[in-house]
């Protein structure tokens, strides 16, 4: 039997047992896998992680400290939530889309859209609600939950999350600061 053992495109050991029969074959393989192993430790890498590392380099996690602000218009609204659409401006700009729900006199939740080019993030917050004659204002945190694009696997918790709502044309203003990763 003739044995090579090949890392990467070089043999590195030829063996030939055809003389052992069975037992030979065996052992010719054992030592041939003893020799990779062995070729593969000095060359500082497993079969498992030659594509790990290189998949690790290319998805090398990152913070980014966010401190981003919108006026947003309304599009339209269904019973107690408010879609909303406009301009974010500060560390990621892009268009911003927010479904403000007034859950209860003094809470609200929001799902928030944020798509700068080529790319999104999206979070959910939730924020306690004030309501004060034409202006009503709304502060808690918010998470972002997923990104594509530039921000693929986007995530992060304890974001704060404000704003005000022009209680006239249900205007929303919101500011969102933070550290996401990605």
């Amino acid at each position: 039997m003739y044995m090579r053992i090949i890392v990467g495109r070089r043999a590195v050991a030829r063996q030939d047992d055809s003389s052992h029969g069975r037992k030979g074959a065996r052992k010719a393989r054992l030592v041939g896998t003893a020799l990779a192993a062995m070729a593969l430790a000095l060359v500082g890498a497993s079969p498992l992680s030659v594509g790990a590392s290189s998949a690790a380099r290319a998805t090398a996690a990152s913070t980014i400290t966010l401190n981003d602000s919108a006026h947003l218009r309304l599009t339209s609204h269904h019973g107690f939530t408010l879609n909303e659409q406009g301009s974010a401006s500060g560390t990621i700009a892009g268009t911003i889309y927010i479904h403000l729900n007034v859950v209860s006199t003094n809470r609200v939740t929001a799902e928030v859209s944020l798509y700068p080019s080529g790319s999104s993030i999206t979070g959910e917050a939730s924020a306690s609600y004030r309501p004060s004659g034409a202006v009503a204002s709304f502060s808690g945190t918010m998470t972002v939950e997923r990104g594509t694009g530039r921000y693929n696997h986007a995530h992060g918790t304890g974001l704060s999350f404000s704003g005000t709502v022009q209680r006239s044309n249900d205007a929303v203003s919101v500011h969102v600061s933070g550290r996401i990763s990605t």
